[in-house]
């Protein structure tokens, strides 16, 4: 993907405004199908801030519904990027339904990997999770 300036200086602005306010103090945050968290999708490096990305059709098929037809759904996000993400304080995932029981799995009991980028949040300080019985479905009792 090629980013026009406009692009990129609307992502270090961005970058800029969270810095100079001391970074994030809470990290919201739900889980995609397929491990991304705030659009980073597989294969995305750790290290990238405010960015655009270019969704995958997974991701633009699960987000149909706010809208009327596929054609619809944007192609691509501007998204926090996952350097960011880590820095914050603290942060709370949302998850829920028996369909994101292996992937929130996977990200919590299996390698940190760019390929299930929610695996990076297994090395964060303070993460809490909420999720519905469907979705804890498949993770061990401690």
């Amino acid at each position: 993907m090629v980013w026009s300036r406009i692009q990129k200086k609307a992502c270090e602005d961005y970058n800029h405004i969270i810095h100079s306010l001391g970074g994030i103090d809470l990290q919201l945050l739900g889980l995609g199908h397929n491990g991304h968290i705030g659009f980073n999708e597989p294969g995305l490096s750790f290290e990238t801030e405010t960015h655009c990305v270019d969704l995958t059709e997974k991701t633009m098929k699960a987000n149909q519904r706010f809208f009327t037809s596929l054609d619809e759904v944007p192609r691509q996000a501007y998204t926090m990027g996952i350097k960011t993400i880590m820095q914050a304080k603290k942060v709370l995932m949302v998850v829920s339904g028996s369909d994101k029981a292996q992937i929130l799995h996977d990200a919590f009991f299996g390698p940190v990997t760019p390929q299930v980028p929610a695996s990076i949040l297994q090395m964060h300080k303070d993460v809490s999770i909420v999720a519905d019985e469907e979705a804890l479905a498949l993770i061990p009792e401690i």
